[in-house]
């Protein structure tokens, strides 16, 4: 998916891939401080998939009135790979409030979402002590030493982590330390890419963490028309 176009896409660093699309509710500023997604896209940590194939998804999250922010960050084949990958989203994080007021949003409240690598790095973030208000993981990758053992994306993990040592990015472990906000996860049980049984076992060690399961596969929790949308908005505060 391709279609609903940014309302802006502003540059947070100066390499190619240093870039942020912005949807805004309506299209239109908001008058007063708005609550703010950072949008995390997935795709495998590759750079065959980028931040497009989620503005469907962007685009109905800023209808419901949410300041919807999609970094772009360095994956694998463009520069990326750990720690690399994992900044990259950080950084976007940290200088948010800056680039929305580049173009006169004050940001209010902040969540964080992200699906399939995409909720690996949101997960990482709760667990490195991201300023957030909150995070869901759609499908995430929370478990990196069963996604080696299960060769998840055909070498994804491993062409991430190269020669760093998988604790150093991976949720299950790093969630030891839990963050002073709410971690949602909400994961299909028809799921073929990134298996159910990595959210459960994050969910067992972490019980705090709040796992959501539907009758579902891994795209359509990313796809406002399918019958999985509901839930996800509902892990977002009204």
């Amino acid at each position: 998916m391709t279609g609903a176009l940014p309302d802006a896409t502003l540059r947070w660093a100066d390499h190619d891939d240093g870039v942020l699309d912005v949807h805004l509710p309506g299209g239109r500023l908001p008058r007063q401080a708005a609550r703010t997604v950072l949008l995390v896209h997935g795709g495998f940590w590759k750079s065959a998939h980028d931040r497009r194939h989620t503005r469907e998804q962007a685009r109905a999250l800023a209808d419901l009135g949410w300041v919807v922010a999609t970094p772009e960050y360095r994956r694998v084949g463009a520069g990326g790979g750990w720690p690399t990958t994992g900044r990259d989203v950080r950084r976007a994080l940290d200088l948010l409030p800056e680039l929305l007021g580049r173009i006169g949003v004050r940001s209010g409240p902040t969540w964080a979402m992200g699906h399939s690598a995409g909720g690996q790095l949101v997960l990482w973030l709760a667990a490195t002590g991201a300023p957030l208000d909150g995070v869901v993981a759609l499908a995430p990758v929370a478990d990196l030493a069963e996604a080696l053992r299960l060769d998840l994306g055909d070498g994804a993990t491993a062409a991430l982590l190269g020669d760093q040592p998988v604790g150093e990015a991976d949720p299950v472990t790093l969630l030891d330390r839990r963050p002073p906000y709410d971690v949602r996860v909400v994961h299909g049980s028809a799921d073929e890419a990134v298996p159910l049984p990595l959210s459960r076992g994050l969910v067992e060690r972490h019980p705090w963490i709040d796992l959501t399961e539907l009758d579902t596969d891994h795209m359509s929790l990313i796809d406002p028309g399918s019958d999985a949308w509901p839930t996800v908005v509902a892990q977002l505060p009204g």
